[in-house]
């Protein structure tokens, strides 16, 4: 019994050091510097996102990805980072397309619970839904906003998330 017991242990221990060599799922004890992030994702995260900062918690990033035909565009958020609740307005089509590529953040819609994003999720917002999103606290997110194009499109932005709803975020 104590051998198979050992043996669990050391297969345990022999997993965990592989999962992280190869970056397989493994929680980071130390929080990586912007630096070391850009590395994990494979679009630059650009620079500060200075020009929506009063919409933002938080250092956030942008880098376009494409600018004609569809509008594309890399965010990326620091730890805790997150937007203000918001509105893609359209009087037809419009909304958005958020593609996660880096990191773990969430998205919620008003009056709805947070779905957690992790690399490869896709959400689709469609025009005139109250919504925000970001980082998680423990980790940097980025994703890749599709702009979706429409007639009569504006973005409405409204107040910060409360400390007291993101904190509620695991």
């Amino acid at each position: 019994m104590k051998k198979i017991f050992l043996l669990t242990l050391a297969v345990l221990f022999i997993t965990s050091d592989l999962c992280f060599a190869f970056g397989l799922k493994k929680k980071e004890v130390k929080m990586l510097t912007l630096q070391e992030y850009q590395k994990t994702i494979m679009f630059p995260i650009g620079n500060t996102n200075d020009a929506y900062a009063k919409y933002f918690i938080g250092q956030s990033y942008i880098s376009p990805i494409s600018t004609k035909q569809v509008k594309m565009y890399n965010v990326t958020f620091e730890p805790k980072c997150r937007n203000n609740w918001h509105i893609h307005k359209a009087k037809e089509g419009g909304g958005q397309i958020l593609i996660a590529i880096g990191g773990r953040g969430y998205y919620q819609e008003w009056g709805k619970e947070p779905v957690e994003m992790k690399p490869g999720d896709v959400i689709n917002i469609p025009a005139n839904v109250k919504h925000w999103h970001g980082a998680a606290p423990d980790s940097w997110f980025s994703h890749i906003a599709v702009e979706i194009d429409g007639i009569n499109t504006s973005n409405e932005w409204l107040e910060p998330l409360s400390n007291e709803e993101y904190g509620r975020l695991k």
